[in-house]
């Protein structure tokens, strides 16, 4: 989530918000690879179990934004480490606040993105990984940066436990869709997949971002996976070559669209604008 979808309160501060919450945020994750669940494990009250030592499960929020849903989560599952990663420093500074104000001591927060990870966590470290709401990147020559491509989902399989799930969520029809494919890629086993998470999954906390999009009428696409057999050089290959404009996954009649994804307003906004001059929607250029 960028800076762009932020509001920032007048006289924001950033240095001295992320000075303030400082307990909640580890600088040095890379450190704590392999052993996280250990390292993290608070004093617990004098009501925990004898000789717990350690949280029994390690999940990560990669693009954990401004927090609520990690925080939400923490709340529900104490016997749980969470760790929400964000590369958006002012998302850092809210999900920090966050964790110190509610008193949590089973969240970590993480000021790095996602070509982080193989360095902050050991082989099957990790008990779940969410993706809520990422960055859809429209563009074809902006595919890399996608979150489900098949290159990513490629990189979180060997930090995965066995049994250990991907959730991905998102209000960006067209990511759904490209998702599939890549997951397919990848060669993850689908355990569920929906075109209305809220009300097939209502137990899922939700983000605020996805309080905002839901007010505006959109809806949250899912689809949650866990690794499967590992894919051929053939099947990998399938997902690169599927790398395109996420507007292939659009309607032809653009302007009959009831909502536009945040994050595909410009793109849509442009080849809206082709379509009034008589021009192509999608050129040949992006496919």
């Amino acid at each position: 989530m960028g800076l762009t979808h932020i509001r920032l309160p007048k006289n924001f501060d950033l240095d001295e918000r992320l000075m303030r919450y400082a307990d909640a945020i580890e600088q040095h994750a890379e450190t704590f690879a392999g052993r996280w669940a250990h390292a993290c494990w608070p004093c617990g009250p004098s009501s925990e179990p004898v000789g717990l030592d350690a949280f029994d499960a390690v999940h990560l929020d990669l693009g954990c934004g401004k927090g609520a849903f990690i925080t939400r989560c923490a709340k529900r599952n104490p016997h749980t480490l969470y760790v929400g990663m964000d590369a958006e420093p002012v998302c850092i500074a809210y999900a920090a606040q966050r964790v110190v104000e509610q008193h949590l001591r089973n969240v970590v927060i993480v000021p790095r993105g996602a070509a982080a990870l193989p360095a902050i966590f050991s082989p099957g470290e990790l008990d779940a990984i969410t993706l809520n709401f990422p960055t859809p990147h429209p563009k074809r020559h902006h595919a890399a940066k996608r979150l489900v491509n098949v290159d990513h989902l490629l990189a979180y399989r060997p930090l995965l436990a066995h049994g250990a799930t991907l959730t991905l969520r998102t209000d960006s029809l067209p990511l759904w869709e490209y998702a599939k494919l890549q997951f397919t890629a990848a060669g993850y086993d689908v355990l569920w997949i929906s075109s209305d998470t809220r009300t097939e999954h209502p137990d899922f906390p939700q983000t605020e971002y996805e309080e905002r999009l839901t007010e505006r009428g959109a809806a949250v696409y899912g689809i949650c996976a866990t690794p499967g057999a590992q894919p051929d050089a053939a099947q990998i290959q399938a997902g690169r070559d599927a790398e395109q404009s996420l507007m292939l996954y659009l309607p032809d009649d653009l302007f009959a669209l009831d909502y536009v994804p945040l994050g595909m307003e410009a793109a849509v906004e442009n080849f809206k604008n082709r379509q009034l001059k008589g021009k192509s929607r999608i050129p040949q250029t992006t496919r």
